[in-house]
């Protein structure tokens, strides 16, 4: 070996131990900053990663004034290289880079309980709090519902953003001594959707199976077949479809809203009702366009007990022998009272031993009476009113020897027997809109019927295949 051949082998000799001695060097000072980590078993990966890094800060340390300065102390000068960079600037979208806490309300969850979890002050909620529009979105959470959290680094609230419609969010900007409001309308779309489904144990359970709101089940009770159906007699194997508006926002569904038609189908029989205007006024129709809603309900309280029949009788407080013109029904004081059908207020006031009485004029002659009243309800003389209207509500003012309702039916001024008369039948359509009815309600049939065809077939194949395993 030639004497410069053995020089090159010895500087390649000193440079492989600088090389070492700085490996361990950094190695001790990264035990040193980062003891937590040395205290766990490395893997192999772990070892390339730091190796990477430990290359990445020297090279940092040759090309950053002042970098391997913070990696250990030296009292050295260094030479550095000034870099010519570009200015830096970047053009961001309004709001970018603002984080936002999305919070999914669960149940049982309040304002209160949520804005303390995130030790925002309750002083902050009541200052949202202290807008009507912002109240009345936010005082009743349902589950599901989202809210944003904007903290700012000392953990105080500078904005916060909730939905006040299907269609509406608001973000409130906190900053400053006056709240700013933004209102983002959000676009949604309605779609149309056929439901069918068969009750296993309830009515509510096999409707919110099938993705009907609780709404859209008490409008299918209340509403469409009520008149028709005892529902407390549903039993397990019958049916029912709806086509049911669907509100769409974003790609997701949201909620449900009017039912256009539907069917049931209980005790060997079917019931359909489709929904029209008439009037400027939602009804439910059958195929050949009957009103589903009968002119007059029989009880004017749901479940309450009849205590007193129509007839002669001796009266309870006078002692003595007359008619009584009208049935009793016994309940609490304070009981809802409801109009037995569409009707203009009569009179509303003091009759003698009836009370306090409210008399409804329902055209036709047909008029009721509802006496005994503890109090009226936001009725006057005059004012149009709705069938299942709360009219008044039980007590016991004037000749009564307990809570009651005393209950009237006349036409044409003469008393009949609530219970047993024959009530008027409702207005079927007729002439142009009864045409308008067909031509609407026609389609929308035929895709319930498909739709009922088609899932019932399959739940019949699938009951016959377990019969015949069984």
């Amino acid at each position: 070996m030639s004497l410069t051949d053995h020089g090159r082998v010895r500087k390649q000799q000193f440079h492989d131990r600088l090389g070492i001695l700085h490996h361990h060097h950094l190695h001790r000072k990264l035990k040193e900053r980062f003891p937590a980590a040395f205290n766990t078993r490395w893997s192999r990966r772990h070892w390339l990663h730091a190796s990477l890094f430990a290359t990445l800060g020297a090279l940092l340390a040759t090309i950053v004034p002042g970098f391997s300065s913070q990696l250990q102390p030296s009292s050295q000068a260094h030479a550095t290289l000034p870099l010519q960079l570009p200015p830096l600037t970047v053009n961001a979208p309004e709001g970018a880079g603002r984080f936002w806490e999305v919070v999914q309300v669960e149940r049982g969850q309040t304002l209160g309980s949520l804005f303390d979890d995130r030790g925002v002050p309750a002083a902050t909620m009541h200052r949202i709090l202290d807008d009507p529009a912002n109240r009345d979105a936010l005082v009743r959470l349902r589950p599901g519902a989202e809210l944003g959290f904007e903290l700012d680094e000392r953990g105080a609230l500078r904005g916060f953003r909730f939905d006040r419609s299907p269609t509406q969010r608001v973000e409130l900007d906190l900053r400053g001594d006056r709240m700013h409001e933004k209102v983002l309308e959000r676009a949604t779309t309605t779609r149309l959707a056929v439901t069918s489904a068969e009750i296993d144990h309830s009515l509510y359970a096999a409707g919110r199976k099938a993705g009907l709101s609780p709404a859209a089940i008490a409008v299918m009770t209340d509403d469409i077949f009520k008149y028709d159906i005892d529902f407390k007699d549903v039993q397990p194997g019958d049916r029912f479809s709806a086509v049911v508006e669907e509100t769409w926002r974003e790609g997701e569904r949201i909620g449900t809203g009017r039912i256009l038609a539907a069917t049931f189908s209980t005790d060997g029989k079917t019931y359909t009702g489709f929904r029209f205007e008439r009037n400027g006024k939602a009804e439910y129709f059958t195929a050949d366009g009957r009103p589903l809603k009968k002119s007059f309900i029989r009880m004017p309280i749901p479940y309450a007990r009849l205590s007193s029949k129509f007839g002669s009788r001796r009266h309870p407080v006078l002692g003595t022998m007359r008619m009584h013109k009208g049935v009793d029904y016994a309940a609490g004081t304070g009981t809802p009272i409801m109009a037995a059908g569409d009707a203009r207020v009569q009179f509303v006031g003091t009759q003698r031993g009836y009370g306090n009485v409210v008399i409804l004029d329902h055209g036709r002659g047909h008029t009721t009476l509802y006496a005994h009243m503890s109090r009226f309800g936001k009725v006057k003389k005059g004012q149009q009113v709705a069938q299942g209207t709360v009219i008044g509500y039980v007590g016991s003012t004037g000749l009564a020897t307990g809570p009651h309702l005393h209950y009237e039916f006349r036409v044409n001024g003469v008393h009949r027997n609530p219970l047993s008369v024959t009530m008027p039948p409702p207005e079927p359509l007729k002439g142009s809109d009864l045409v308008a009815f067909k031509a609407a309600t026609a389609p929308t049939l035929a895709r319930m019927e498909s739709m009922e065809d088609l899932m019932f077939a399959h739940a019949d194949q699938a009951k016959a295949k377990k019969n015949k395993r069984g």
